[in-house]
């Protein structure tokens, strides 16, 4: 008999074929916007990976910079502090001379002092 025509499927059957069917299309669109869904995630994550990693790069330079701006304002520094402690020793020396001639200038005074009363 295998060549006996199909039976056709009764109302109540053919209904919950159908419905059956349409549960099946719905899961699969959900399915289907899910999918998609996480696609747009990935894509999103991509790019979000990439200006992350741009970041960093710049930062990276942005300390390298910093380091070497730190780097010249400390010999700056260190150039200023000479400098200064070679001033500071002019400063003395200036010091010490003037001592030497204020004392000079003194003693001459009152050398000039004793001479003009007739002292020596």
């Amino acid at each position: 008999m295998p060549d006996e025509p199909a039976k056709p499927l009764s109302t109540e059957r053919a209904l919950q074929q159908w419905r059956v069917a349409e549960r099946a299309v719905a899961v699969a669109r959900r399915g289907r916007l899910a999918s998609e869904a996480a696609a747009s995630a990935a894509a999103e994550a991509a790019r979000a990976a990439a200006a992350t990693a741009d970041a960093a790069r710049d930062a990276l330079q942005s300390m390298r910079l910093a380091e070497e701006s730190a780097a010249k304002t400390a010999e700056a520094a260190r150039l200023a502090a000479q400098t200064t402690r070679v001033d500071e020793a002019d400063a003395d020396a200036d010091l010490a001379m003037a001592e030497v001639n204020e004392a000079s200038a003194g003693h001459e005074y009152h050398e000039a002092v004793r001479r003009a009363k007739g002292e020596g």
